[in-house]
Formats: structure tokens, sequence, C-alpha cells
């Protein structure tokens, strides 16, 4: 019976250490005022798509890295995003509520009109 005690306790550790990763909110940024400008090859080529994203933030908004996750299917488009969207502000993420470094992911699509 003491040996099962001991066990629950341990489970209910890990589960409750588990929720503290829910304090953490990632960074995000007003699409409306960062845009990438189409690649003018990629217009001519008439390339569309959606490339996905991640970005390391730093607690003050800035980029501190950044990778792709998932092409567009174009290089062109791909750079084009990472670029110009590494160079935005982002609102901060946070832990416990203090504006902190976390990654956040973004899906950018281009779209010809």
């Amino acid at each position: 019976m003491f040996t099962n005690k001991r066990w629950l306790g341990v489970i209910a550790a890990v589960l409750f250490a588990g929720g503290a990763a829910a304090a953490e909110v990632p960074a995000s940024f007003d699409a409306k005022n960062c845009k990438a400008e189409y690649p003018k090859a990629s217009l001519m080529n008439e390339e569309q798509g959606t490339v996905s994203m991640s970005f390391l933030v730093s607690a003050a908004g800035d980029v501190k890295d950044s990778k792709i996750e998932k092409s567009s299917g174009f290089k062109n488009l791909d750079k084009a995003a990472i670029k110009s969207l590494s160079a935005c502000k982002f609102k901060p993420g946070t832990k416990d509520g203090a504006p902190a470094e976390t990654w956040t992911k973004v899906d950018y699509a281009w779209k010809l009109d």
C-alpha cells in the first residue's frame, strides 16, 4: 500500500510539472503592418504557396533566429518570407506573465490576385 502512494506522488508531480508549461504564451506580430514584397521572379513565374516558419523572438520583440518548417515549394518565396518577417517587430511572448524569449510559428501565404 505504501508503494502505491509513493507512485501516486511521483505521477502527480510529473503532471504538475507538465502543467507549468501552459503558462507560456508565444510571440505574435501584426500581419497588417508586416508584409513581404512578392519577389519579381516569382510573380513572372506565377508562383504561389504557403511557407511555414518558426521564429525565436527575444523578450524585446526582435527576431533572434528563424527557420523554415515547411516550404512553399519555391525557394524565392521562402527566402522573401523569412527575410521580411525576420525584420518585423513582434509582440514578445510571455512566461508566467513576464516578457520572455519564445519560439512562435507563422504561416505566410503567397497568393496572386
